[in-house]
C-alpha cells in the first residue's frame, strides 16, 4: 500500500524525494498521516511533500532552542539557516534544480499547484517566534503565532486538495488556529519543561491562575474554569472550520473531515482526564480513530 503511492512517480530520484517525505509525515504526524491515506495518490504524494517541509523548519527551530537559550551568537546562526532556507525556497520557486530531497519533491508539487511563496515564508516567520518569545500576553497574539505555524500550512494544503469557493480557505485558517490550540492545550506540561507558556497571560490573570500554579501542576478550580474555557473557544474554531469542508473537492472531505474529528477528540480526552495536562499527554489510539470511519463516511455521503 505504501509502495503504491510512489508507483506512478518514474524518477528514482523524486520517488525517494516522496518516500522521504512521506515517512517523515508518518513518523511525526500519526493522526495526520492516517487521513492522508484516504486521498488520491498524486494528492497524497503532494500533501507530504508540503508536511516534509514544515516539519524539516520546525525540527530546525527545535534543535535549535537548547543552544539557543541567551546565547545571541547562536541565535544568530540559526536565524541565517533560516534565512538561508528562504533563499533555497525562491530559487526552487524559479524552478532551479536542488540536492535536498524535501525540496525535489516540493518542487514537483509546485509543478502541480498554485502554492504563494509568502505561505511557506510566513511559516519560517513563525517557527523563528520560537526562538525569541516563550510568553504570550494577549490571544490576538497567539492567534499570529497559531496562524503563521498552523493556519499557512492549511492555506497550503487546501490547494492540493483543491475547493469549489475561495471562501473555503478562511475556514480552512480557522481549521489550523483549532488544531494549533489543540496541540497547545495537550502540551502545556511539556512546554513547561522548556520554560514556555503559550496560554495568554490575559487569561490566566482573569482566571486568577498564576505562572506559579502552572509551573506547581496546581489542579484548582481555577485552572480548571481556565482549561474550560480554552476548550470551548477551540471548538468555535472547528465549528467555523466545518464549514468549509462541503467546499473542497468532494475526493478530500473524507480526509479533512477524519482529521479534524480526531484532532478535536483530543479535547474530548483532556476532558476525560479532568484537565490534567500537566502529567498525562491526552493522545487517541489508532484503533479509537479508525472508530470514527463509519461515522466520517456517512456524514459525506449525507453532503
Amino acid at each position: 500500500m505504501h509502495r503504491a503511492v510512489t508507483d506512478e512517480v518514474k524518477e528514482p530520484e523524486l520517488r525517494s524525494a516522496y518516500v522521504h517525505c512521506r515517512n517523515t509525515t508518518r513518523t511525526y504526524a500519526k493522526t495526520f498521516y492516517l487521513a492522508t491515506r484516504f486521498l488520491p495518490h498524486q494528492k497524497q504524494r503532494s500533501i507530504f511533500a508540503i508536511y516534509g517541509l514544515c516539519r524539516y523548519l520546525d525540527n530546525l527551530v527545535d534543535e535549535a532552542e537548547d543552544l539557543v537559550a541567551g546565547n545571541p551568537v547562536r541565535l544568530q546562526e540559526v536565524e541565517q539557516r533560516l534565512s538561508q532556507w528562504k533563499e533555497h525556497l525562491r530559487r526552487t520557486y524559479d524552478g532551479e534544480s536542488s540536492e535536498n530531497p524535501i525540496l525535489i519533491a516540493f518542487s514537483d508539487v509546485l509543478r502541480r499547484y498554485h502554492i504563494d511563496i509568502s505561505l511557506p515564508f510566513t511559516l519560517i516567520d513563525g517557527v523563528c517566534m520560537d526562538l525569541t518569545k516563550n510568553r504570550y500576553e494577549t490571544f490576538d497574539e497567539l492567534y499570529e503565532y497559531s496562524y503563521k505555524v498552523a493556519s499557512v500550512v492549511g492555506l497550503m494544503i487546501s490547494e492540493v486538495f483543491g475547493y469549489k469557493d475561495k471562501s473555503a480557505l478562511d475556514h480552512a485558517v480557522d481549521l489550523g488556529i483549532a488544531m494549533q490550540l489543540t496541540n497547545i492545550l495537550r502540551d502545556i506540561g511539556e512546554d513547561l519543561l522548556r520554560d514556555r507558556i503559550y496560554l495568554p497571560a490575559e487569561d490566566l490573570r482573569h482566571f486568577g491562575v498564576s505562572e506559579e500554579d502552572l509551573f506547581n501542576h496546581h489542579m484548582s478550580d481555577a485552572f480548571i474554569s481556565m482549561m474550560r474555557f480554552q476548550i470551548e473557544r477551540t471548538r468555535r474554531y472547528y465549528e467555523s472550520a466545518d464549514k468549509g469542508i462541503p467546499m473542497l473537492s468532494s475526493d478530500s472531505q473524507i480526509p479533512v473531515r477524519l482529521a479534524r474529528v480526531n484532532y478535536a477528540r483530543i479535547l474530548d480526552k483532556i476532558e476525560e482526564n479532568n484537565y490534567q495536562v500537566f502529567t498525562r499527554r491526552a493522545h487517541l489510539s489508532l484503533t479509537q480513530k479508525m472508530a470514527i470511519l463509519p461515522r466520517v463516511w456517512w456524514h459525506a455521503a449525507r453532503f
